[in-house]
């Protein structure tokens, strides 16, 4: 559509419209979705010194993220412990199985990457995230997401 060409808002749309598509096939069954990988993949990384500094990085709503917590924990994928240093703080931990399905996942995301992302030499693929990267952490400084919740009524009532 050459009206469209260079329209940064079409263009951002039209990728993260087929990444989304691609991506939620892969994680169509872990409680939360996005939001549960994305849990997931701080706790398995040590990223999650405690609860609410894990809801406050990854803009989670406290009340949303005891409930997605609650049924990955039912689903063994995380654990809270209480932390050695504060009883009353909880760490969140990826269990074996949370970690060897975040192995799988981590493949099967990278495949869905690859298809969305075919249409560009290897190269160009590896500067288009290189700059996205720069870009998302520039602008998430100058308006940081607190509450996704928030950022989704926002744009939704715009």
């Amino acid at each position: 559509m050459p009206a469209l060409d260079g329209d940064l808002g079409w263009t951002l749309g039209v990728v993260f419209r087929a990444y989304l598509k691609a991506s939620d096939r892969v994680i169509a069954d872990v409680p939360g979705g996005h939001r549960g990988y994305q849990v997931l993949t701080a706790a398995a990384r040590d990223e999650a010194p405690s609860q609410s500094a894990l809801g406050e990085r990854l803009g989670i709503d406290r009340t949303v993220l005891t409930y997605l917590l609650d049924d990955m924990e039912r689903a063994d994928l995380v654990a809270r412990r209480p932390d050695p240093a504060d009883r009353r703080t909880r760490r969140i931990e990826a269990t074996e199985a949370g970690r060897a399905l975040l192995c799988r996942l981590e493949e099967r995301l990278h495949h869905a990457e690859a298809h969305v992302l075919a249409g560009l030499p290897l190269e160009d693929q590896a500067t288009l995230k290189a700059l996205l990267t720069t870009l998302a952490a520039h602008v998430n400084a100058l308006d940081p997401v607190r509450d996704t919740c928030a950022v989704v009524e926002d744009v939704t009532t715009r």
